[in-house]
């Protein structure tokens, strides 16, 4: 090689380490954090089987089964001062992410709690509102699905009796009832819906034993607000509404339908919040709504053959007009009457 071609051959080694050196690092991949998986609890006061608690437990079993969440509960906690206990415990012990619940009969003990783990996100069933940074409540707004199902039983019932048994006459459940009131009487007007309270929220004899009362009274439809009645249809042969979930397991040849709430739009909800970092309390009220997915009537497994063609018809009419906002069915919560 001749002096001169080995300087320009040198001169351009040093160019490009100079440009080497002056040239900016290569990008670094970006760095993508996995989202974590929440922690959740759950408190219930009633045994798992009532079907109120059953709902949100079903909720948050779904969401485990699907990665999102790691998932612990108590059930059966009880009304005698054991839930804020228990939600202590929790809460020092466990520190989880998300605490669910009902806080029907435990408002203070629960809402106590809350305030003093600001850090956790509290969402609870609850017929007041919601409270501090943490506290967010909801319910089981399924009066829509509910007055659906008072139209079969105006077009089914031949004695033109009907009868209801519910827990307690409180705001939740009476709105349930009389939105099914709405129903029969809208189909029948003559008809006569007989309601009974057994004040309590979990005790399938005592409602069992309403339910037998009110078929000694005439009634040959039954709605099953409660656990209980609908072994009473069964035994007399009789059509029932299961409530909350679809009990048509309970009576296949007896439950026609029923109004059932889903908890997945609302646990959802709150899971995403949390992962979000953006959770603040709030009314959850629309995401058990029929028009959020919250609340829709059962299926009717094959029993549509009972019912008359013209009132399956105008179900199916009024479900669509509810789901399309055309159609708004009363929320009434003044305790019914014993005999409407």
């Amino acid at each position: 090689m001749s002096l001169k071609r080995f300087a320009l051959f040198m001169i351009t080694a040093m160019l490009v380490v100079v440009a080497a050196s002056c040239a900016p690092p290569p990008a670094a991949e970006p760095v993508v954090e996995e989202a974590g998986v929440p922690s959740v609890f759950a408190a219930f006061a009633t045994a798992i089987e009532e079907p109120w608690d059953g709902v949100i437990h079903e909720a948050l079993l779904k969401a485990e089964s699907d990665g999102r969440i790691t998932y612990e509960y108590t059930d059966d906690i009880g009304y005698a001062g054991d839930m804020e206990r228990v939600l202590r415990e929790v809460a020092e012990e466990s520190k989880p992410d998300i605490i669910f619940g009902d806080a029907f009969g435990n408002e203070e003990a629960v809402r106590r709690v809350a305030a003093d783990y600001p850090e956790i996100a509290f969402a609870f069933g609850s017929g007041f509102g919601p409270s501090g940074d943490n506290f967010s409540v909801f319910d089981n707004w399924i009066h829509e699905p509910a007055y659906l199902c008072g139209l079969i039983a105006g077009g089914v019932s031949e004695s033109g009796v009907i009868g209801v048994v519910g827990g307690h006459p409180v705001p939740e459940v009476n709105r349930i009832v009389n939105a099914f009131i709405q129903g029969v009487k809208e189909v029948n007007p003559e008809a006569t819906v007989l309601v009974t309270f057994i004040n309590s929220w979990f005790d399938p004899a005592a409602a069992k034993e309403a339910a037998l009362s009110q078929i000694d009274a005439s009634a040959d439809v039954l709605f099953a607000e409660r656990f209980g009645v609908i072994e009473a249809a069964v035994e007399n042969g009789l059509f029932a509404f299961g409530n909350m979930s679809d009990q048509n397991e309970l009576g296949p040849e007896n439950v026609l339908t029923g109004p059932v709430w889903n908890m997945q739009p609302t646990v959802d909800y709150v899971i995403e919040q949390v992962i979000a970092g953006s959770f603040t309390s709030q009314d959850l009220k629309d995401f058990s709504m029929m028009g959020k997915g919250g609340a829709s009537l059962a299926d009717y497994h094959g029993l549509e053959s009972k019912i008359p063609a013209e009132i399956l018809d105008l179900v199916a009419q009024r479900n669509q007009e509810i789901l399309d906002g055309l159609f708004r069915v009363d929320i009434d919560e003044a305790a019914p009457a014993g005999s409407n």
